[in-house]
């Protein structure tokens, strides 16, 4: 892989070339991205999705939308600090036109719609779409489809929604949201399909990231970036070198902001918390600022900062001493997991683990999710495939008119499908419920 490729600025459709040389400076190609992401639809819809903690009367806790805006920041740092590098390292993008600003609106604008395609309820709404499908009903509804396609709903994925929804043909926006494919290959965290499934250690194998009906728009964006097939799995491809820097900012962000909002709710307790972040922040704290500080937030906030810097640092560091072996498709882990901080950033997730993913508010707000996607599913997808074969009743009719914001584009049976699990996975939380009481008669 090179970087002039990795960098480019073409949008699907492009008839011409776009150098970086001719952008507009005060409307960068680039930062038109993030513009696109912050206005979407999808995005605004981030609000009011749970992004681990159910949403609480009790304090401030992170949704999906603040969660991505912090993910976004922390990208747009790793990027300029990695981009100033780059370039001193490349100074043939220098001639190019490009600029450390460059790598930092990539990184943040993918950052920023990382989460864009997850569905409600937290963590769980993945595994509750995927195991609608391995039950009796949602087994018959995908009997006739491939193994290919049946796999993108068993395993269904939240990154590979997101590479749909930003690509999506929708009234006045063919294309979808058109971002360059330099953003959509940092966007694209697993550059592969969802079978054949080859146990792995590279991180860029953990999951798939594109379904079957995306195929024909992923083979482009990877022909025009140079992500190469993987040699020892030729269905899959090299990640682009920016997706790290993407996975580092969410890696940092949720190590130390899922932490906090533990400390927050009182699901951590502030003494043993604090030594937590101190041991990660040990060599750059300044304790005649510390001593002075009153409150849990103030300290909270002053340790925060310190933590997010000093991992962003390293990330950078890392990033450059392994530039080589990452554009060569070799480097196989997150940056995070070789951090100089890894083992104080394994003992804050263990805490959090414990603390607050398995709090009971948490796990209940999950059971009440599958229970509710799941329902919704079974009346949508029902409906959508009768509506396709001309033979919807009545109470179809009525569930397709209730779905308000379900667009059924697909032609066939698989597309349909995805259809409604796009429209489910960008329901709000508020939205599920309301839904769900409409379809079990709780009105």
């Amino acid at each position: 892989m090179n970087w002039q490729q990795l960098l480019s600025l073409k949008r699907y459709g492009d008839t011409k070339p776009r150098p970086r040389a001719l952008q507009d400076e005060l409307r960068l190609g680039f930062e038109v991205d993030y513009d696109r992401v912050i206005f979407s639809q999808h995005f605004r819809s981030l609000q009011d999705k749970t992004q681990v903690i159910p949403l609480s009367q009790t304090g401030f806790v992170h949704t999906r939308l603040t969660h991505s805006l912090e993910v976004s920041v922390v990208g747009r740092s790793l990027g300029r600090m990695a981009g100033k590098l780059i370039l001193e390292k490349h100074p043939e993008l220098v001639d190019s036109g490009y600029k450390q600003q460059d790598f930092g609106a990539i990184v943040a604008a993918a950052a920023l719609a990382h989460d864009i395609g997850n569905p409600p309820f937290g963590h769980s709404g993945e595994k509750a779409i995927g195991s609608f499908f391995k039950t009796d009903r949602g087994a018959e509804m995908i009997s006739t489809l491939s193994r290919k396609q049946q796999q993108d709903l068993l395993s269904y994925e939240g990154n590979a929604n997101g590479y749909r929804l930003l690509n999506l043909d929708t009234p006045g926006t063919s294309g979808g949201l058109r971002l360059s494919y330099a953003t959509l290959g940092a966007f694209i965290k697993y550059p592969k399909e969802s079978l054949p499934y080859r146990p792995s250690k590279h991180i860029s194998q953990k999951k798939y990231g594109i379904f079957q009906a995306d195929l024909d728009h992923f083979s482009d964006v990877v022909k025009e970036l140079g992500l190469e097939n993987e040699t020892d799995a030729p269905e899959s491809h090299y990640r682009h070198p920016l997706t790290y820097l993407v996975e580092a900012a969410d890696d940092i962000c949720y190590t130390i902001i899922d932490f906090e909002d533990g400390i927050n709710l009182g699901w951590i307790s502030e003494d043993h918390a604090l030594e937590q972040l101190i041991n990660l922040v040990r060599d750059t704290i300044r304790t005649e600022v510390y001593t002075q500080l009153s409150t849990t937030q103030e300290r909270l906030s002053y340790l925060r900062s310190l933590a997010i810097n000093n991992l962003i640092t390293d990330c950078v560091e890392l990033f450059m001493k392994h530039e080589a072996e990452i554009l060569a498709g070799n480097f196989k882990h997150a940056l995070t997991d070789k951090s100089k901080y890894k083992a104080q950033i394994d003992d804050i997730l263990r805490l959090t683990v414990n603390k607050v993913y398995q709090n009971e508010e948490v796990i209940q707000k999950e059971i009440a999710g599958y229970k509710i996607l799941q329902d919704i599913l079974a009346a949508a997808v029902t409906a959508s495939i009768n509506e396709l074969n001309d033979c919807a009743t009545s109470y179809d009719q009525l569930i397709l008119r209730s779905c308000k914001e379900l667009k059924l584009n697909g032609t066939n049976t698989y597309e349909r499908i995805l259809d409604v699990c796009g429209y489910v996975a960008s329901l709000t939380d508020s939205k599920s419920i309301a839904l769900f009481q409409v379809i079990n008669g709780k009105i």
